[in-house]
Parts: C-alpha cells; structure tokens; sequence
C-alpha cells in the first residue's frame, strides 16, 4: 500500500521534511493556511535557504503537491504537524499557533489515519492533546539544523518515537514511512522522547560552553584553542563529531529555548539548575566577545568605518535570531557602518549602509569584523582586503579568512581560541 504523508505548515522543518519524504518515494502533501506562500511553493520558489533544496524539490515535484486547504489532507495517511515554535525574546515557546494547527488539521483527519507532532514542545505537551486518540498520536523528535536542513531530512542518525505506550508499538503506517529512511527507530513514552530532545541540546551546550571557556583561556595564556580540539576528537570519551570550534555563544532559538524549559521546570519542581544559569551566562559573554575585541580598536575614534561580513547567525541560513552579529551591531548604532551578507538584506539594520559583495562592504574600512562564517568569505584574499581597506585590524572569530596571509599584508589579525596575531609574532 502506498502511503501519502502530509505535513501541515510550511516554514523551515516543514518545507524540509517534506521535500525529503517525497524523495524517499512518498506522495506528500503540504498544508500551510497562507495562501501567498503556498502559491511561491507551486512555483518551486521556496521561502527558506538550504544547500541543495531547489535541485531536491525540481528533482522530486511529481511527488509534491501543496495546498492552502486544511481538507486536502483527508487523503493523507499520516500527517505531521510541522510547523517551526516561534521563541520570544526570552527563549520561552509560543506553543499557541501549535495548538490551533493541531485543532485545524485533526478536524480534516482520516478515522484511520494517525497524526505525528513533528515540531519542539516541552515534555507533557503531547499527552495533552485531546482531539486526536492517543493511539493515533505520535511524537517525533526532529533533527532540523540550519544550513544543514535537507542533509538531516534525508539522512537522519535516528528517529526518537514517542507514544503513548511504547509497549503497543509504532502504528504501521508510521513505522512503513520511517523505515524508507533506513536509521535506528527508538521508541519510548511521549515524555521521554520529549525530554530526549532537551537532552541532546544539553550536551550540545556542554561542548559548545567547554569551547568558548578554554578558547578564551587560550587567548589569554598564549594557548592555540586550534591545536588542542583535535587531541580531545581522538579521545574516546568525548568523540570526532564532539561541538569544540569555539563560537560567540549559543544561537538560533533552539537550544536556549531548551535551558529555558528546564528553568521553568526547576521553577516548579525545586531542581538544581545553577549548571544552566552559568551556561546562559556565558553564552551572553561570549555574544560580546566581538564589541570587547573592538571596543578598545575604535576607542576615541567615532569616524572609523567598520565593516561588518554576514549578518545570519550561521552560514547557510537566512536566520537572524539570536545572531552574534546583530548583537555586536547593536553597540555600533550610530557609527559608520557597512554590511553585507550573501543571503540576509541589509535592511535588517536599517541605520546601516549595505554592500554588494564582501569586497565593497571592507572598501575604505578602518575594521573588518567576520561575524558569520559564509563559505565564500573564504574566498576573499588578503591583499585584495589589504587593497580595499584603509585600516589594517581584522576581528575574524570563526578563524575564516587565511590568517597568516592577513599577517603578512601587514594586518592585525584575531580569531577566537589564540592571542592576537600581527606581523612578527
């Protein structure tokens, strides 16, 4: 029997989860109630920017069909309510639109067919729906990563299944759409799969704070932050694919929306949680660890021009949320600012000018700062920096540009994990 699969709201995991299921051999249908963007989507003009999506939905559009109608997904089998938790400020879920797309699609679903909750919610939120069975309701833990989207979509590591009793088993139908994907199926209570997905951002915040901590010891004692990571890969313990490039800080919502719910839950159960207190805190110092590089740069200089290379909070992604680059940005309203982004408009800072391309953005700079680690920075050379600038300080923390070539144009050259680097050291 062949399984039609539908995915309700069309934003990053939904579009991706669904161009992935129809090229592992599916009919999906895509739901969202707005009807400008299902129109782009017919079109093949998708709204978000992942590596390899426009050749994955030209390559499999015999397969895809979207629609603004809640009732065209009465045909499908399985539906998934996909839609991204927009986070507040804070980090906390708004988990209300979540609930009104549940309530909107369970009104269109087969007797037969079973519901899958695809997007984050914190544990008990699954349980608590009431307007689907529960033995027709099953919580999938997503694996969405900006920038690497449709690598995750069509090659998970594993699918964690939550169901109401795990004992029962998965219903077929879900378990003939997950085993096209040929992982590990791991199924477990709707509050542990829930959880689990809490847990892996945790050890994901462990190794990304052990990074940030010991670069910025690094810094400090003349250490190259470079030079140890490989000698933790190589120890069993803690493994080749461990999170140690040093960063500036935790972004993108998912993970500090994830210590968010667990203070909300120590708030309540009385748990200890200083560990996740302090992580947030130094993710807030990292964050500004640029300005505290630049600061002293431009001190007593309020005519220095600055430039600034990428504005999403990591490459390959339109994402701005919680970027380290309008973080620093912010302290610099006022000031002679140009940007520029391969994907991001610039008017996401408004006050700014922005650039064409990287090498307009550095003409006549005082400052380069590299604050989101685009491949095509790569690319730029260092005397054509060095012919384009006026000044001769680099603060690159992603270590992208070729430092030694940034040395030898005669630069100032620093990146996160190592002291600052400048011709003759």
């Amino acid at each position: 029997m062949t399984i039609t699969v539908g995915f309700a709201g069309m934003t990053h995991l939904g579009i991706n989860s669904a161009v992935a299921t129809a090229a592992h051999g599916f009919p999906v249908v895509g739901f969202d109630a707005d009807a400008g963007l299902v129109a782009r989507l017919r079109d093949h003009r998708m709204p978000v920017v992942e590596p390899d999506l426009d050749d994955l939905v030209a390559a499999h559009a015999d397969r895809l069909t979207f629609t603004a109608a809640a009732a065209d997904l009465a045909r499908c089998d399985v539906v998934y309510i996909a839609a991204d938790v927009p986070t507040d400020d804070d980090a906390k879920s708004d988990l209300s639109p979540i609930r009104v797309l549940i309530e909107q699609v369970a009104a269109h679903l087969r007797a037969d067919a079973v519901l899958v909750v695809l997007c984050q919610v914190p544990p008990g939120f699954t349980r608590s729906i009431t307007s689907v069975p529960h033995d027709r309701l099953v919580y999938q833990v997503e694996t969405l990563i900006f920038g690497r989207a449709v690598e995750r979509a069509m090659h998970p590591e594993r699918f964690i299944i939550g169901l109401a009793d795990p004992a029962k088993g998965l219903p077929a139908k879900v378990e003939q759409v997950l085993a096209a994907f040929g992982c590990p199926i791991l199924p477990m209570r709707y509050e542990s799969a829930e959880l689990a997905k809490i847990s892996i951002n945790f050890c994901l915040v462990a190794s990304v704070s052990v990074a940030n901590t010991l670069a910025e010891v690094s810094e400090a004692i003349g250490a190259d932050w470079s030079e140890i990571a490989p000698a933790l890969k190589l120890d069993k313990r803690i493994g080749p694919f461990a999170y140690l490039a040093p960063g500036l800080g935790i972004s993108g919502g998912n993970l500090e929306r994830d210590l968010r719910t667990v203070l909300d839950i120590a708030a309540v159960e009385k748990t200890d949680v200083g560990v996740v207190e302090a992580w947030i805190a130094n993710s807030h110092w990292r964050k500004d660890w640029p300005w505290r590089t630049l600061e002293p740069v431009i001190a007593g200089r309020p005519d220095a021009r600055i430039a600034v290379l990428g504005l999403a909070y990591k490459e390959n992604t339109h994402s701005t949320k919680n970027s380290p680059s309008l973080v620093l940005l912010e302290h610099l309203a006022g000031r002679d600012v140009v940007v520029h982004d391969p994907v991001v408009p610039a008017d996401v800072v408004p006050w700014a000018a922005g650039a064409a391309t990287a090498l307009e953005a550095v003409q006549g700079a005082d400052v380069l700062l590299v604050m989101t680690p685009w491949p095509e920075y790569r690319d730029i050379g260092a005397l054509d920096v060095a012919r384009a600038m006026r000044g001769r300080v680099v603060i690159d923390p992603y270590g992208l540009l070729d430092g030694r070539g940034m040395v030898a144009a005669g630069f100032h050259w620093q990146t996160l994990g190592r002291a600052p680097v400048r011709e003759g050291t």
